[in-house]
């Protein structure tokens, strides 16, 4: 720091400093009586002193290591002392002497060494004055040294400039969700949805915006405001994600101040408890009807927060999952899914995350209106591919008579296809069930039904999230990509059709391949190569990934050693196995 940041703010308090030092020199007759004077004046006023001085100057203990160290130990024991202050006696006096303590300090803030204990001071302050506030806040280097507890007070009146300091986070915690959703490790067993909720609340950006937030209400609505202008702004859902874990972690602190005035907050607790068991179960849908049945008449708005709780990936992933698994449940039991009130609560809640961008955009806050058709003709169509699996089962079992084996079915009927292309909740439990087969190394079903992928509502089935899972779990049927058909229908059926328009897919297909090329057949992986080349348009992340894969692929050619024969020797010799190729 200059001369002039050291001695900030000193003459206002009548302290001589290191200028007035310089005039008495400049202007004086006899300098060593000058300085004398100055330090007699200026130092530690203890008459013990002036004995102990000269016994340090024996040691070679330099005045200014002395009074460093006497300063350091005062500071502390006044940072020790404001701590306390902050503590003790009724609410009003303490706050009167901190304010006293802030008047007559705070024009040394700009002093180093004196700082700490003006920031210590202001930092306890629940109301620090608006004009110390502004000064801070209009100097750059005070703005960034004080206290987050004091920030807060001047971000609550100053919407842009806490926007400047969250951006940067929101940023960085969307770019962390797509590095998993791309991740090139591909497993079935850890994907996208499996740290639990308590696990992702811990992540970095979370902790940093509800320290940013304490327990003041109006911040913390100033972040939903962003998260829902964000939401709508690009339609990613991972802002949903980030609505509901911020509010699970203020209510990991029991920061009531702002768990009480959510209206979201019970409802969002009892989903988390699903999210965290992946599934729904009948105690807690309850619970959830409940909360949806009380939205009273005139609060209507509150919907709009339920549906981005809803929309969050995390979200529609357990209801998906667990509506997969009420559909087996109903197979069983000979039940329609009409008269399954559990399975209706599902798609009532999928129907509101799905929903949540259009309502938000509307401002008409009203539950969407289930389609009937769903109900009586989409999901009795899963059912029945579900008995189609059992029966074929069965069939296989038995002993064949003349008649050969009954082939697997393998036409689509065109209702499910219509369905996965006009209806948002038939496709999104349409994916599931296909993540479901897959799961379950079904290859029959796969490959029947995967035609129906190609075209979907949005696009569902080339997002990222289906694609994401849908990776992973062909990991257990990696033994049939050696198949020309598996082959065929997998990549030229459904990947590349997709490929040349959306780059999320060619990607995708990339990871894929750089897990599993060496269980693909190798005609049919050199064409693969050709088809998934990178062109002009193609991003950065394609480019490494296919960069990668050609890697790979050369390291697993034979070597020509390998290839050329060994010229005959006259003399026997014993044969080598050749090495295998990798």
């Amino acid at each position: 720091p200059g001369q002039a940041e050291m001695y900030a703010g000193l003459q206002e308090l009548g302290v001589a400093n290191g200028e007035d030092l310089k005039e008495t020199l400049t202007n004086c007759t006899e300098p060593l009586k000058a300085i004398e004077q100055f330090q007699t004046e200026n130092g530690v006023l203890l008459p013990s002193l002036q004995y102990a001085l000269p016994f340090l100057d024996l040691h070679g203990t330099p005045r200014l290591e002395f009074h460093q160290s006497v300063f350091d130990e005062l500071r502390e024991k006044l940072l020790e002392r404001v701590s306390a202050i902050a503590l003790e006696g009724k609410v009003e006096e303490r706050y009167k002497k901190l304010e006293d303590l802030l008047e007559k300090s705070f024009s040394l803030v700009k002093m180093p060494s004196i700082q700490p204990v003006v920031m210590c001071v202001m930092k306890h302050l629940p109301k620090v004055p608006e004009k110390k506030l502004k000064l801070v806040m209009a100097d750059k280097d005070l703005y960034k040294a004080c206290a987050v507890e004091v920030k807060r007070q001047i971000w609550q009146d100053n919407q842009a400039l806490f926007g400047d300091e969250v951006s940067p986070l929101l940023k960085q915690y969307i770019l962390e969700k797509e590095n998993i959703l791309f991740s090139n490790d591909i497993s079935f067993l850890q994907n996208f949805f499996s740290p639990s909720p308590k696990t992702r609340r811990q992540g970095e950006v979370v902790q940093k915006l509800t320290q940013m937030i304490g327990k003041n209400v109006k911040l913390y609505d100033m972040v939903l405001q962003f998260l829902r202008t964000l939401f709508l702004r690009t339609r990613n859902v991972h802002y949903c994600t980030l609505r509901a874990e911020l509010l699970m972690s203020l209510h990991d602190l029991e920061i009531s101040e702002i768990c009480t005035v959510d209206p979201c907050h019970k409802f969002t607790w009892c989903l988390d408890a699903c999210i965290r068991e992946k599934f729904v179960d009948n105690k807690r849908a309850r619970e959830l009807q409940g909360f949806l049945d009380g939205v009273k008449k005139g609060q209507e708005q509150v919907l709009g927060d339920l549906s981005m709780i809803l929309c969050d990936p995390f979200a529609i992933n357990t209801l998906a999952l667990s509506t997969i698994r009420h559909l087996q449940d109903l197979v069983g039991q000979d039940t329609l899914p009409r008269e399954s009130p559990d399975l209706l609560l599902l798609l009532r809640m999928l129907s509101l995350g799905q929903g949540a961008w259009d309502m938000i955009d509307s401002q008409v806050f009203k539950e969407p209106k289930m389609e009937a058709e769903l109900i009586t003709r989409f999901l009795p169509l899963l059912m029945s591919f579900v008995v189609d699996d059992h029966t074929f089962t069965v069939d296989q079992k038995l002993p064949s008579e003349e008649k050969g084996p009954i082939p697997y079915p393998s036409t689509i009927p065109e209702a499910f296809t219509k369905f996965l292309q006009e209806n948002r909740i038939a496709c999104e439990i349409g994916l599931y069930y296909i993540l479901h087969i897959t799961k379950q190394r079904n290859k029959n079903a796969f490959l029947r039904l995967l035609p129906a992928l190609v075209e979907t509502f949005s696009d569902l089935a080339f997002s990222d999230i289906f694609l994401h899972l849908l990776t992973g779990n062909l990991t257990l049927l990696s033994d049939e990509f050696a198949l020309e058909e598996f082959c065929t229908s997998l990549f030229d059926g459904f990947f590349l059709t997709a490929c040349s328009r959306k780059e999320n897919v060619h990607r995708h297909v990339l990871r894929l391949l750089l897990h599993l090329h060496h269980k693909v057949a190798p005609a049919k992986l050199e064409s693969l190569q050709k088809a998934l080349e990178p062109t002009k348009q193609s991003g950065e992340a394609v480019k490494e990934l296919y960069n990668q894969l050609s890697e790979k692929l050369e390291l697993r050619k034979p070597s020509p050693a390998e290839v050329t024969e060994t010229p005959s020797m006259e003399l026997p010799l014993p044969t080598v196995p050749t090495p295998a190729s990798r």
